[in-house]
């Protein structure tokens, strides 16, 4: 009975991981001889709470591979949009004005309710964001602005706002960071403009500052938007250009 008390406790210990996005949707978890050691529990009663877990659907072991968070809940909220946002481009701003809201409440609550170690985090990825730009790596830039962004969204410690996020960063990598590299390729003068942005909004959450995060967080995403739609109709204006040039080219 102790030893199934114990088994239900850790499992309860992971789940909470889970839930609050510590770990994440595909990560793989340590081998269970180190995780036993970290969680300081007998290996028999580690394995319970994984079965537990896995007959929950919050696990998933792939024979020799490990264990896994499952990724089950992100794929099938974002597989059904990215098919849709593979044939209907014009998709990816309506992804990005529900950004708008979910974005604003989360810098609302990260000013709210950010720790010392969130403070720390999200000072550890603007600097990581601005360092990147100018290494002649447009992704790895785009990549870490997202990486700030939800960085913000851990800091509002609202765990249903944090996984719907994360679905929609998981959908908008494949659809936005294209143009998102266009956006931060070196000497771009849009780069100026959006590290001004996140430094007013790291500056709001960092001061405790709710309503200016907010709208400093919707002000940016205004800007983003506007400016990939005007960069979308640059690129239809030229292939309209190009047509009239070759109006029978294959």
């Amino acid at each position: 009975m102790k030893q199934t008390n114990l088994s239900d406790s850790l499992a309860n210990q992971i789940e909470t991981l889970i839930l609050e996005g510590t770990l994440t949707p595909g990560e793989k978890l340590p081998a269970e001889r180190e995780l036993a050691a970290r969680m300081d529990v007998s290996r028999p009663t580690l394995r319970g709470a994984l079965q537990k877990l896995a007959a929950r659907g919050l696990l998933v072991t792939r024979p020799g591979g490990g264990t896994y968070v499952n990724d089950g809940l992100v794929r099938s909220f974002t597989e059904p949009l990215s098919e849709l946002l593979k044939q209907h481009s014009e998709v990816d701003f309506d992804v990005l004005e529900l950004r708008h809201a979910l974005e604003g409440v989360a810098a609302y609550y990260a000013a709210s309710r950010r720790t010392e170690a969130d403070r720390a985090s999200l000072q550890a990825r603007f600097d990581e964001m601005t360092a990147a730009h100018g290494r002649g790596d447009a992704r790895a830039e785009a990549e870490a602005d997202m990486a700030f962004h939800m960085t913000v969204a851990e800091a509002s410690h609202n765990v249903v706002l944090l996984h719907v996020m994360r679905g929609l960063f998981t959908l908008l990598s494949d659809s936005i960071v294209k143009k998102l590299e266009t956006l931060f390729s070196s000497g771009s003068p849009s780069f100026e403009a959006l590290n001004a942005q996140h430094s007013a909004l790291l500056d709001a959450i960092l001061a405790g500052e709710p309503e200016k995060a907010r709208d400093v967080a919707f002000e940016h995403l205004v800007y983003v938007e506007d400016s990939l739609r005007e960069m979308d109709q640059e690129e239809k204006r030229v292939e309209r250009s190009l047509r009239r040039q070759t109006p029978f080219a294959n």
